[in-house]
Order: structure tokens, then sequence, then C-alpha cells
């Protein structure tokens, strides 16, 4: 099935959006949140991954990239959602202090079982909403989302203003 939202040209930015399956707040804890962020810097320093602006969220995550030309974007993130769910379901089944290990593990393999592309769990949803920065207005509108994104979940206070 076809969606609206495809890479159609590797030179431009793009805005990116993708989620956890069933919105699970995995990213509060610390140990999934690098294995992420590792992932990314691995992606820069190795596979030509241009980073502009990221929000890593407890349940989903906002990038604004690019590419050198290395590699194209689509495989870029097809390649960074394939290590960290790997890396990460390794994770939580090791994490002795994880309370929610056996409820996620089941909610991944539920998720895995709904699609035939997976052998066993699913941690991400598949699409990512990828959104051509082709405007400055777009690429403002796109870096406002992504700093305020945190500040409307209540995670980070905005600005005190002084007057």
């Amino acid at each position: 099935m076809s969606r609206k939202y495809k890479i159609r040209d590797q030179e431009k930015l793009y805005f990116v959006t993708f989620a956890v399956v069933y919105w699970i707040d995995v990213f509060t804890r610390r140990t999934y949140r690098e294995i992420f962020m590792d992932s990314l810097r691995f992606c820069q320093k190795n596979k030509g991954l241009e980073l502009y602006a990221y929000c890593l969220m407890s349940n989903h995550v906002h990038l604004i990239i690019g590419t050198n030309g290395e590699n194209k974007i689509q495989n870029l993130l097809r390649d960074l959602k394939k290590y960290t769910s790997v890396k990460i379901i390794e994770a939580i089944k090791t994490h002795y202090g994880e309370s929610r290990k056996e409820w996620m593990l089941w909610m991944f393999e539920q998720a895995g079982r709904r699609n035939s592309n997976n052998k066993r769990y699913q941690f991400w949803q598949q699409h990512n909403h990828p959104i051509e920065l082709d405007t400055n207005e777009l690429m403002t509108q796109k870096l406002n989302y992504i700093h305020n994104n945190p500040v409307k979940a209540g995670i980070v206070l905005p600005d005190l203003v002084v007057g």
C-alpha cells in the first residue's frame, strides 16, 4: 500500500516522525534512550546521515535529516529503526530493573504477529511520515515543532519572560 508521504529527492531535508508500536513509553528509561542516540551518532559518523534537529520523546521521535549522498535517506531510516528495535528489545529482556518487561515484550510480540515482515517482535510503527522541507517557512515551522514538543508534553518548562 502506497503512502502519501515519500522521500522523493535525496538532496532535500526531511522532517521525519516515527513512533513505538501502541505508543508504548519506552524512552522513559535512560538505557533505551542511549541505544537510540548511539545509533543516531553511528549513522552520522559512518552512514552519511546529516542530522539537523531531533527530539526523542517517551514513545516517538522527530528528526530533521538529510544525507551526504553516501546512503539514501529511506535506507538510513530503515537501518536505524531495524538496529534500534533489535538492541532495545534485547536490552528490555536483560534489564533486571525493568518492571514492565513482560508486558512490553508481549505487546511487541502482538504487533509482530500482525506484520508478516517480522520474525517475532515489532518495535517501531512501519511508517516514517517524511515531509520534504522545501521552503524556509516549512523548515522553521518543523524546527519550532521539534523544540516545542517536550514543552507541550510538560517535560520541559518554557523560558520565563522577565518583565
